[in-house]
């Protein structure tokens, strides 16, 4: 049901032609042909709190790892672009020497986190690449105060929650965002996490009679097995993609999905012009048969008569 409806908006204008990059559409198929990805970057400077935070950050570049050839997968059957590739390279190290300044925004109700990057080092990194512009992805920490449930429906807790959230940005050699996720261009905002890292322990505040939940951190292996979690399609058949980031790289994907005929002007057609119909022909009558000429020599000499 929880992929139902967070399937339900991409269903509902999956149709539609908005455009949900910074630039025209006419003009995208022209300034993006080469499309790098990068190696999905992790800013363990943000806020990650998890007690556990080195462990964690090297979990996370794992999966990181298994999982964006699938979303470069997802995003090359667009076919928007004419070609998009995987970069290779350490992606901390990407992340290191590009990273300018991080802001933390609440845009929109929507909080998550900006980055900005150095401009000669990322218009490096697209030249030596060869690119027309990169898309940059990153897993940060955030904290956001949000309501969550016990499985019973009997009991809930308000509280500050320590979330991962994913966060892409494609740019030019200029700096230029030309598209960014959380996109602010769909006429329904959603952002969803991409895990809660921690949780109300609702079975130990009963237990003891509590008056409230403590929130608690998942463990490692926790984390790690709800985010290898398998997801299953319509028929709840199980997939060999992790929901969690399937959710994540849908999201994404259909927010860059565009129509390159969408913003092309419709011609309009001209004026009919009625053809003049021909008059109709009178019917020719056949000729009438004129009797033969009678030649005088083939007529008979008149034969006196006889007295």
């Amino acid at each position: 049901m929880r992929k139902l409806l967070l399937l339900l908006p991409f269903f509902l204008f999956s149709g539609c032609s908005q455009n949900h990059y910074n630039i025209p559409v006419q003009n995208l198929s022209d300034q993006i042909r080469v499309l790098g990805v990068a190696p999905i970057m992790i800013d363990a400077g943000s806020d990650i709190d998890h007690p556990e935070k080195n462990q964690l950050v090297s979990t996370l570049a794992e999966i990181n790892r298994d999982t964006e050839h699938l979303f470069v997968r997802k995003l090359k059957s667009t076919g928007n672009f004419y070609t998009v590739a995987l970069l290779d390279g350490e992606p901390e190290k990407v992340f290191s020497s590009m990273l300018f300044r991080r802001e933390k925004r609440d845009d929109a109700s929507i909080k998550y986190n900006k980055y900005f990057w150095k401009n000669d080092e990322l218009r490096e990194y697209i030249r030596k690449n060869n690119l027309d512009a990169v898309m940059l992805i990153v897993v940060s920490g955030i904290r956001k105060t949000d309501r969550i449930s016990s499985l019973t429906l009997l009991s809930s807790l308000t509280a500050e929650y320590n979330y991962l959230i994913m966060t892409a940005q494609i740019l030019d050699a200029n700096g230029s965002i030309l598209w960014e996720y959380p996109n602010f261009r769909r006429r329904i905002l959603t952002y969803s996490p991409l895990i809660n890292l921690q949780y109300p322990d609702f079975s130990e505040a009963e237990a003891n009679r509590f008056p409230k939940a403590n929130v608690k951190f998942k463990s490692i292996e926790g984390i790690r097995r709800s985010l290898q979690e398998k997801g299953k399609d319509l028929l709840m058949r199980e997939t060999n993609e992790p929901e969690a980031y399937v959710e994540q790289f849908n999201s994404m994907i259909s927010l860059l999905k565009y129509n390159p005929d969408a913003s092309k002007p419709k011609q309009e057609p001209g004026p009919v012009t009625e053809k003049p119909r021909p008059r109709p022909t009178e019917p020719v009558m056949p000729a009438l048969s004129q009797p033969a000429a009678q030649n005088p020599e083939a007529v008979p000499p008149a034969v006196p008569a006889q007295q």
